[in-house]
């Protein structure tokens, strides 16, 4: 048995932690100033994280590889399966052409680029945020608003703001899922939490996004859609992640809002419109050229969408590297909507039959098991048993295999063949390879570093900051997401050491845990990785540090209202608020 020591180091506290704080120091560096790639700088840190386990910690040798083994089975299984296969079922979308019917579709509700800021960049980027992620919401976006006349750097700029709001539940709801895995937590109070965060968040996206594409005229014309999208987007975060599935709530969140600001539309119109190229044009002028352009369009609707309507993957098949966004906007017919949204109401419909009562017991009773981790005996510096040295192995009720199920589906919808879905699974596989090793070795980091005591070393010395731990939490998860580019990453480096801090302080753990997630989504687009994957969709190489310059004030001033919220909620002023 390994018995946790506190401070091990000199017998110190400080010293201890500045010790134990050193391979997040090692990681942020390498990230930050040597611009080295994420996979070698998350092994380098796991090597020197299962050196001061062993040398400091006096960890038993067998027992920092068998953490390190836990943490990167649990990065398999059930995260990276979880990104596998959402990522795989966005490919099998791409494939067909679908998924330009569903952009069309998109661009075919309005000309006016404020609303389609809206529409693509916080809708559509949030509904592929809850598949993709990885850059790909923000690439797609990006392209699909220069397809619709937006200028290339407010295209990315717009894309890059609009990430945050889905990024907490992104990935069917990835991050909270691995905030569970390594504090232990219940994942129900985790997510009801972070749907008590980010909503508000969520509230101000839309009025930022149309304020950045036309100033203050574009907030004092078109707040009435942008506030109905931003209550509609946050009310259905809220109910989801509290009532429903966390796994679904941006796919319903996504779904809800766009429905919201279609039926807004057709009540409401802006009084003028910002066209292509930000040129304005009043409202009944701009209808006229739009049905001028729907009359020389409409020609082509039969060949291209309704080629699509008949064909299957084999025959009609975008590039799975990256789709081309056409030009034509006219509105696809009514059958061909319905087949560009299956994917979703495919993976809306499996999710709420795993909620039924008794699928759901079952699933539990033969699609879950849970045992000892080989090779751990640790108690903590207190002599209670660690409760992550326990492994739950859902396998049938998992996300990921939900997933699957869900990708097999639109195979069968979409025509794809068997050799072709395996082929897309394997590019999706290869695309992955290199998240595969940075997220293994940031949750073998993770599990070593938990494990060993080194998290719960850091965990006391922050406790001494009081009650200011709860303005300090939300800025840890903020440099975390902004270093890692992943907010998966940064609850799984970050989630123990908050709630043990938490504990400490006398504050809520489920609150200051999720707050390293929910106010983490701040710093997504400041991340290199973001802003190298939206220079790279605009066609603006090197740019990264202009969009990072005019993004800063943005991200900094979300992180301060997140901030207050998160302090009030940890005072008795909404302290009501905390499961």
């Amino acid at each position: 048995m390994f018995q946790q020591i506190l401070d091990p180091i000199a017998g110190s506290l400080v010293i201890s932690a500045l010790c134990a704080a050193l391979p997040l120091v090692l990681l942020f560096v390498l990230l930050g100033v040597f611009k080295v790639k994420a996979p070698k700088a998350a092994l380098a840190s796991l090597a020197l994280s299962l050196v001061l386990a062993i040398v400091g910690w006096r960890m038993p040798v067998n027992q920092a590889l068998s953490a390190t083994a836990a943490g990167i089975f649990y990065g398999l299984f059930p995260i990276l399966w979880i990104l596998v296969n959402a990522l795989w079922i966005y490919r099998l979308t791409v494939a067909t052409p679908w998924f330009e019917v569903l952009g069309r579709t998109i661009r075919s509700i309005s000309n006016d680029l404020r609303i389609l800021s809206i529409l693509i960049a916080f809708c559509f980027g949030a509904l592929l945020e809850s598949l993709a992620g990885f850059g790909a919401p923000v690439a797609i976006s990006a392209a699909m608003l220069m397809a619709a006349g937006m200028k290339p750097l407010k295209s990315a700029v717009v894309s890059l703001l609009a990430n945050t709001a889905p990024v907490a539940f992104g990935a069917m709801a990835a991050p909270i899922i691995a905030l569970n895995g390594v504090t232990g937590l219940p994942l129900h109070d985790l997510s009801s939490m972070a749907g008590r965060q980010t909503p508000f968040i969520a509230l101000i996206v839309p009025l930022l996004l149309v304020f950045i594409v036309d100033g203050r005229r574009g907030v004092k014309q078109t707040w009435p859609v942008a506030l109905v999208a931003g209550v509609a987007f946050g009310a259905a975060q809220f109910v989801t992640s509290n009532f429903f599935a966390v796994e679904l709530t941006d796919v319903v969140a996504a779904v809800v809002t766009v429905a919201a600001v279609l039926l807004m539309l057709k009540v409401w119109q802006p009084k003028e419109i910002v066209g292509m190229g930000g040129a304005v044009e009043t409202a009944p002028e701009a209808a006229r050229a739009a049905a001028a352009v729907g009359s020389v369009s409409g020609s082509r609707r039969s060949g291209s969408a309704g080629g699509a309507a008949g064909g299957s993957g084999a025959e009609h098949r975008a590039a799975p590297s990256g789709p081309s966004v056409p030009a034509d906007n006219s509105r696809p017919e009514p059958r061909q909507i319905w087949m560009a949204i299956a994917p979703y109401l495919i993976i809306i419909a499996v999710f709420s039959v795993a909620q039924i009562p008794f699928v759901k017991t079952w699933l539990g009773q033969v699609g879950s098991v849970t045992f000892a981790w080989p090779g751990l005996d640790i108690t903590d510096s207190a002599g209670k048993p660690v409760a992550a040295t326990k492994f739950k192995l859902d396998h049938l009720k998992a996300t990921g295999t939900l997933l699957m199920f869900s990708g097999l589906l639109t195979m069968v919808l979409y025509k794809v063949t068997a050799s072709q879905g395996l082929r897309i699974y394997r590019d999706t596989l290869v695309q992955l390879r290199w998240t595969i090793v940075t997220v293994t070795a940031v949750l073998g980091l993770s599990f070593v570093m938990n494990l060993s005591g080194q998290t719960t070393t850091l965990g006391f010395a922050l406790a001494s900051a009081g009650g200011f731990f709860a303005i300090l939490s939300p800025l840890i998860g903020w440099i975390g997401v902004a270093l890692t580019g992943s907010d998966t990453s940064s609850n799984s480096l970050f989630g123990q050491m908050q709630a043990t801090a938490a504990a400490q302080t006398g504050l809520s753990p489920v609150l200051m845990a999720a707050s390293n997630s929910s106010a983490g989504v701040m710093g997504k687009m400041l991340s290199l990785q973001n802003l190298a994957v939206a220079s790279a969709a605009v066609g603006l190489d090197g740019a990264e540090g202009t969009l990072f310059r005019k993004l800063l004030g943005w991200s900094v001033g979300l992180l301060v209202l997140i901030t207050v919220l998160i302090f009030l909620q940890s005072t008795p002023v909404l302290g009501w608020m905390v499961p």
